[in-house]
């Protein structure tokens, strides 16, 4: 079952030390089948949030709440179960100081 496991953490540039932690949690995943796909997004202010309000499409800058963490990246991952996918989360470097949001993908 895919899960999606999104990170959130506050806004920082991350020091080379964090970006090595990334990238050895990459290559395990990797080698254990459980990576699907993965990236990092750019800063929250090069968002734009759309919507449509009375058939007339609405722009925003930036995310769509305030909130000391911001949606930073995400991993798609192939587990067996939710504690898997939970305790693979649990190893993202991020997990240290923000939120990891783990949800099953509905496969249509």
């Amino acid at each position: 079952m895919q899960y999606i496991a999104l990170i959130y953490s506050e806004e920082t540039e991350p020091t080379p030390e964090i970006m090595q932690e990334y990238g050895a949690f990459t290559q395990e995943i990797i080698a254990n089948g459980q990576f699907k796909a993965g990236d990092a997004l750019q800063p929250s202010a090069t968002a734009t949030c759309v919507s449509v309000r009375d058939g007339k499409t609405q722009l925003k800058d930036g995310p769509f709440s305030e909130t000391k963490e911001q949606l930073g990246g995400y991993y798609l991952l192939e587990c067996a179960s939710l504690d898997e996918a939970i305790a693979t989360a649990a190893k993202i470097p991020s997990a240290r100081d923000g939120t990891i949001e783990v949800r099953p993908i509905m496969v249509f």
